[in-house]
């Protein structure tokens, strides 16, 4: 089953890459037409071919980056947060994007090449087992993919793993309150799209808790909506009514954590 949904991750995302060659707006880019993206523009570092519209938040505002810090982008894309991220770590800092989509590395190496950064290096690798020593990193972010990530526990365990004593992290992502049904849990596209993987919020927290984490706190929070025409692609209008009646809700978060320093 893992297998299952990190192939359809992959697929999704190998097309958007595809798509955003002849795409004039990240918009258009996203899995599904789904874009909970938050603006960029105006943002120091900011590059514009980098950004697919695939995030939900902006974690590089709460991650309290300093200059000469090492950071690690979970699931970089197309280097757009690796960007943003290697302004405010600076000429002696770096910045390693992380991301298991060959296509993505490939695209945010090219994305580097034009820009000339020297202090910026894109790997292949999943987030599950991360390809980087122990305690080696200050400070991690991820936008909009730890909910992609099919065992978040473990998921978790490997940035505590990276993470130097002391180091944090700052993660935007999508959690749930209330069940979603179960034709959207199957559905494909919303897998991809970051809200069919997603985990209730309570149970998402004692993820980053039980991993070892302290001062865990939510910095940002908006709920999110779906367009009705993409819903009923996967529910009856009976179905679709019931579902806004539910009260489930989806979120955006950036959640902050730091890794104890001993």
């Amino acid at each position: 089953m893992e297998k299952a949904i990190k192939d359809v991750v992959k697929e999704k995302y190998t097309e958007v890459v595809k798509s955003s060659q002849s795409c004039c707006s990240p918009s258009c880019c996203s899995p599904g037409g789904i874009d909970f993206s938050e603006g960029y523009e105006g943002l120091e570092g900011y590059a514009a071919e980098a950004d697919l519209g695939l995030g939900c938040g902006l974690p590089t505002e709460f991650a309290r980056i300093q200059e000469g810090q090492t950071v690690l982008d979970l699931g970089s894309g197309a280097g757009n947060d690796v960007f943003i991220a290697r302004r405010l770590a600076g000429e002696n800092g770096r910045v390693i994007g992380l991301d298991m989509t060959e296509a993505m590395i490939a695209q945010a190496r090219i994305n580097n090449r034009k820009l000339g950064y020297q202090n910026v290096e894109f790997v292949l690798g999943d987030i599950e087992n991360i390809p980087l020593e122990d305690n080696s990193i200050d400070v991690a972010i991820s936008n909009c993919v730890m909910n992609l990530v099919p065992d978040k526990d473990k998921a978790y365990a490997e940035v505590y793993r990276v993470l130097r004593p002391g180091g944090h992290f700052s993660i935007s992502d999508i959690v749930l309150q209330g069940d979603l049904p179960p034709a959207l849990q199957e559905a494909a596209v919303l897998y991809a799209g970051c809200v069919a993987g997603a985990m209730q919020k309570d149970d998402y927290l004692g993820a980053i808790e039980h991993a070892g984490f302290s001062n865990i706190r939510i910095d940002k929070e908006r709920q999110l909506g779906l367009p009705n025409e993409l819903l009923l692609e996967f529910l009856s209008p009976d179905e679709l009514k019931a579902f806004h009646d539910s009260g489930t809700g989806i979120f955006s978060i950036n959640v902050y954590g730091e890794k104890p320093s001993s």
